[in-house]
């Protein structure tokens, strides 16, 4: 079973968020799974068309997912899909 693991500046608005196994086999799917646990978080990671927003990137077993946009990157059983806020300033 994939395991969801959220980066701590997530927190800041989820703060009950923690690595969560995922039963879905799409990613969106899985963040379906997401939003029922921690509700609100799907509509922070995906735009009104359901796209990844440009300030949220996943990772899959370590590498960034290609397809931003009907979110059909492979994983298996085993993997680790990180989601990580993109953090910016000055």
């Amino acid at each position: 079973m994939p395991v969801v693991k959220f980066t701590k500046a997530l927190k800041r608005f989820f703060p009950s968020l923690a690595d969560t196994p995922a039963s879905g086999t799409s990613l969106t799917e899985i963040l379906g799974e997401m939003d029922t646990r921690y509700p609100g978080v799907k509509s922070y990671l995906l735009d009104e068309h359901g796209h990844l927003r440009k300030h949220v990137n996943i990772f899959i077993d370590g590498t960034m997912i290609t397809d931003r946009k009907a979110l059909n990157d492979v994983f298996n059983n085993n993997s680790e899909i990180y989601i990580i806020q993109a953090l910016s300033g000055g």
